[in-house]
């Protein structure tokens, strides 16, 4: 609900606040002291284009502040959040417009785009007039305003969304199976190349450490030959210092002991040794590995590793990938023909759906035009046709909102054909269809305030009460502002506030509430008799106001 305005710099006023109330709201006054300002000041705050000429004559900038009370789960929490800012019930939404014709939006005080500012403006706000252009004009808001009447929810739209993902992974599928088989001579050759050559994760690695060893064999049995022709030559001076002591021990005694023991230890090392040199020998000497050989294997190696953009290690993964894609080649029809059958069952159960929803919007759209046909009459448009089309669409224009096209059409003369609402209808008449649509769609669509800008335009007498009576119906599910020259609406009003201009050289437009039922009566006398209010005035006021009370 709107709480609050407040105005600076805009036109012709200076500065002005106004607290607003729930239900039907009337602003009246003369005609050009100013109520148009108010609605453009409301629309600058909500979204509605800037315009420079908005400026007050000798100001900077313009400034207009329009607060809302929403709820928790208002359809503003989602634009916002989505946005990463903050959320609270209450909204106020900024303007700033300068002079040179630039702006600034906030919503509580966090700077917004002015795109965003609209977006969220459409949300707590609905403007009907005779020169509106949007809302239930716009032939894109129809579908979502008659699915809301028929209490349809969104399950549709989960089953296209599946639908088409399933029919997403068939063309996925299909696309890469065309691709797979232009590849699949390459793919075989590459499996066999690999498949001979049999990589192992790690063998470069051991092919080089292999290969450095290999390097170096001939200086390592050279070095091995020349150890042990030194520790088994002739010449042992441990063997002969053991004979030399062994000959003379009977001779030393026990002193000699110590000796020939540790000499006896050292000869049993050299043997231990010299059997070590000739393994290593052997082993060397009996390699069956070549330098060669091991070239030509790391060349292998490493040519496939650059053929398929990876390292010697990644060779035997390498193996297991192109062994799965020609694998998938040879299954590839069994894939495909499970995934259209998966796309097939998809496409099932969303046009189950669709169907019932079609049915659904049918009774719905019957039900709607018989109420909003019922409304017309007594606004005046007793020769006028409300029609809810329902148009089928081709398989290739289906969508997550089902089969077919919605547009609410109107005839305003017997036996023409229905067309749109804004192509149609006048000023004064397509103000009072938006009246009788919107009773009938009192509980759809996430704004809790609406404007009716004028709709009694051109009426009087028992259409104009009746216009009244509509409205006060509205107000009681939603707060309704009304901008009005009609005293049988007026006196309708919960709540009234008079917009009047004053001064000659300054002039400004000021917005005063009628807070108690004489200033009401007042207005209202005026309204029926213009500058000279009579007596007779007075008392027709205070009919239309019991009237109104009553009701």
């Amino acid at each position: 609900m709107l709480s609050a305005l407040r105005i600076q710099n805009v036109v012709l006023i200076e500065t002005l606040d106004i607290a607003f109330q729930p239900g039907l709201c009337a602003l009246t006054g003369e005609t050009g002291a100013g109520k148009s300002i108010l609605l453009d000041s409301l629309g600058l705050a909500t979204g509605a284009r800037a315009d420079s000429s908005l400026v007050r004559k000798g100001a900077d900038q313009a400034i207009v502040s329009a607060t809302f009370d929403v709820g928790s789960d208002h359809s503003a929490k989602a634009l916002l959040e989505e946005q990463g800012l903050e959320f609270d019930e209450t909204l106020i939404l900024r303007r700033i417009l300068t002079a040179d014709g630039r702006s600034k939006a906030f919503v509580n005080d966090q700077p917004i785009s002015a795109g965003l500012l609209r977006q969220i403006g459409e949300t707590v706000l609905e403007v009907h007039g005779q020169f509106d252009t949007q809302g239930l004009l716009d032939p894109k808001t129809h579908r979502t305003l008659l699915d809301d009447y028929a209490g349809i929810d969104d399950t549709l739209g989960a089953l296209w969304d599946a639908w088409k993902d399933a029919q997403e992974a068939l063309g996925d599928l299909k696309a890469k199976a065309a691709n797979a088989r232009s590849e699949e001579a390459y793919l075989r050759t590459a499996l066999e190349d690999l498949d001979a050559l049999e990589p192992k994760a790690g063998e470069e690695e051991q092919l080089a450490a292999l290969r450095e060893s290999l390097m170096h064999r001939e200086q390592v049995l050279e070095a091995l030959n020349t150890a042990y022709n030194v520790l088994d030559g002739e010449n042992d001076p441990v063997r002969a210092a053991w004979a030399a002591l062994d000959r003379v021990a009977g001779k030393v005694g026990e002193g000699a002991d110590d000796a020939i023991n540790a000499l006896d230890r050292a000869s049993s090392e050299i043997q231990e040794a010299l059997s070590a040199i000739q393994s290593l020998s052997a082993d060397l000497q009996n390699e069956e590995h070549d330098l060669q050989s091991i070239d030509d294997r790391l060349f292998a190696l490493r040519a496939q590793a650059r053929k398929h953009a990876c390292n010697v290690d990644d060779l035997a993964a390498k193996r297991e990938e192109l062994a799965q894609q020609l694998n998938a080649i040879e299954h590839a029809d069994e894939s495909i023909e499970a995934a259209a059958k998966r796309a097939d069952k998809q496409k099932g159960i969303y046009l189950e759906k669709a169907k019932e929803v079609s049915e659904r919007r049918k009774t719905a759209a019957r039900k709607l035009d018989a109420l909003v046909g019922a409304e017309l009459p007594p606004l005046k448009l007793e020769n006028a046709k409300f029609h809810t089309a329902l148009k089928p669409l081709p398989e290739d224009a289906f969508s997550r909102h089902g089969l077919e096209s919605v547009q609410f059409l109107i005839a305003t003369n017997p036996g023409a054909e229905p067309g749109p609402l804004n192509k149609i209808a006048s000023g004064g008449e397509m103000a009072r269809f938006m009246l009788a649509l919107k009773v009938v769609l009192s509980e759809t669509g996430s704004a809790q305030s609406l404007v009716f800008d004028e709709v009694d335009s051109g009426i009087g007498g028992s259409t104009a009460a009746a216009v009244g009576e509509r409205l006060a119906r509205l107000a009681q599910s939603k707060q309704v502002l009304v901008v009005t020259h009609s005293p049988q609406v007026a006196a309708r009003a919960a709540h009234q506030w008079i917009v009047m201009k004053s001064g000659k050289d300054d002039v400004r437009t000021s917005v005063i509430p009628l807070s108690d039922t004489s200033a009401r009566r007042e207005e209202i006398a005026r309204m029926l008799a213009g500058a000279s209010i009579t007596t007779e005035a007075r008392a027709a006021a205070d009919k239309l106001l019991e009237s109104g009370k009553a009701a």
